[in-house]
């Protein structure tokens, strides 16, 4: 049985499978605004030698990001699981990468919270914190995503009552690396029983698209 994960909430677009043993691949690629006409493509060939039959569950980056690629994205991985018939996650691009974080700190304390901020339009930011089980590798939401001023975030992180790091989702070739994470969260969940629906899978953009 293999999950599979797409990231599109970035003009990069990153797609990870495994099976959880011995197999684990992902990949991105910078493709802008050609997503759309590329994405179908890039899905078909980087699945092989599995089939779309070998796939047990998906995930899928929810946003924020950019509206376009999120929605793509999104109504993509909910017409595979249909079709499929098999579980959905739509996860955070911010819990994403926090976990991402984690991934590459194995010795971080399971003490310490990870704040994450990406740049909104204006001065605002989407923001989010976490802290990880380090029991089944899961996430605790202590503060949703949200957007805000960076003027509101400073003051927020300001006066936190608990150690926290802080992840800066500023580079988008990075954001997309985050899928083999996202595929990592949904695990997680899977492996809990949690088996929800495409109809759950709902896109959060943090605003009105305009």
């Amino acid at each position: 049985m293999y999950g599979l994960a797409i990231h599109t909430t970035t003009p990069d677009l990153g797609i990870a499978i495994a099976n959880f043993a011995d197999d684990n691949r992902w990949q991105t690629w910078h493709v802008g605004r050609d997503l759309f006409s590329q994405m179908h493509s890039r899905l078909a060939e980087f699945i092989q030698p599995q089939t779309w039959q070998d796939i047990g569950f998906l995930a899928v980056a929810k946003g924020p990001g950019s509206f376009t690629g999120t929605r793509i994205g999104v109504v993509t991985a909910r017409v595979l699981a249909q079709q499929l018939d098999i579980p959905i996650f739509a996860i955070s691009t911010l819990a994403g990468l926090a976990k991402a974080y984690w991934q590459q700190q194995p010795s971080l304390s399971p003490e310490t919270d990870i704040a994450v901020q990406m740049p909104a339009r204006g001065d605002r930011l989407f923001t989010a914190i976490y802290k990880q089980s380090p029991q089944t590798g899961t996430l605790t939401t202590l503060l949703a995503d949200r957007v805000v001023t960076w003027e509101t975030w400073q003051k927020t992180l300001s006066t936190w009552s608990s150690h926290y790091h802080l992840v800066r989702g500023e580079n988008e070739e990075n954001i997309a690396k985050s899928v083999e994470a996202l595929l990592a969260l949904a695990y997680c969940q899977w492996q809990q029983g949690e088996k929800p629906t495409w109809e759950q899978a709902i896109p959060f953009y943090g605003y009105k698209p305009y």
